[in-house]
């Protein structure tokens, strides 16, 4: 989402030169972080080109104001059709984990789920998250025996090309930070989703990250 040890170029990083090269401007650009994805996650990102509008919006996050919807393949056949999963998370370093029960360290993690398709050995679902804990979904899918496909950190069985996950953040309703009425942003399945043809479009980007670095600057550099 932003630049870290690795130097490697990031999402802001790649936000701010599509603005720069789009509206051909000089100098600095400023764009504000107010939410963040998972590294290997993919999906709806906001960003806000003003502080007072980021601001706003960053309090949205804070106070779950919002709707952050998701689509996850996991492992294993999930046999209930939908449901609601509630869970104690202890953050440890780069990974979390459930806990039993409340502790000084632990937070509440809720979401709810809809089984949209399954097949032999994997199930697409659809997520509501209620509250948005450090790598929530992927704990708790994991803790019930359904780790996300490609997640090695939590269980997968396997890993995915370029280390992605079968996560993607498909649907991010706010309210505007000024106007107030209700915005919603949908971001369609990317290509080689690893899900039949569940959700495909024509205007579907690449999954891969130095493919889609290269189509956010072609498409900056369109007249």
């Amino acid at each position: 989402m932003q630049g870290d040890h690795t130097g490697d170029i990031s999402l802001l990083d790649l936000a701010k030169d599509w603005i720069r090269k789009r509206y051909q401007k000089p100098g600095n650009v400023f764009l504000a972080l107010v939410h963040r994805l998972d590294r290997p996650v993919a999906g709806v990102v906001l960003f806000c080109r003003t502080t007072k509008s980021a601001g706003r919006l960053s309090e949205q996050f804070r106070t779950h104001d919002l709707k952050k919807r998701y689509l996850a393949i996991v492992e294993g056949k999930i046999d209930h059709e939908s449901g609601e999963l509630v869970h104690h998370l202890e953050r440890h370093n780069a990974s979390s984990r459930v806990v039993p029960g409340p502790t000084e360290k632990s937070r509440e993690a809720r979401l709810v789920y809809k089984v949209l398709e399954t097949d032999m050995s994997r199930s697409l679902v659809e997520i509501d998250l209620i509250t948005g804990r450090h790598h929530q979904i992927r704990v708790q899918f994991s803790h019930m025996g359904f780790p996300v496909l490609g997640d090695m950190r939590y269980g997968a069985s396997g890993p995915l090309p370029d280390k992605q996950i079968a996560l993607f953040a498909n649907r991010l309703t706010i309210r505007h930070p000024t106007l107030k009425k209700q915005l919603i942003f949908d971001c369609p399945l990317p290509e080689k989703w690893p899900w039949f043809e569940f959700g495909k479009t024509i205007d579907a980007q690449p999954w891969n990250w130095v493919d889609l670095q290269e189509a956010v600057m072609r498409e900056a550099l369109r007249t």
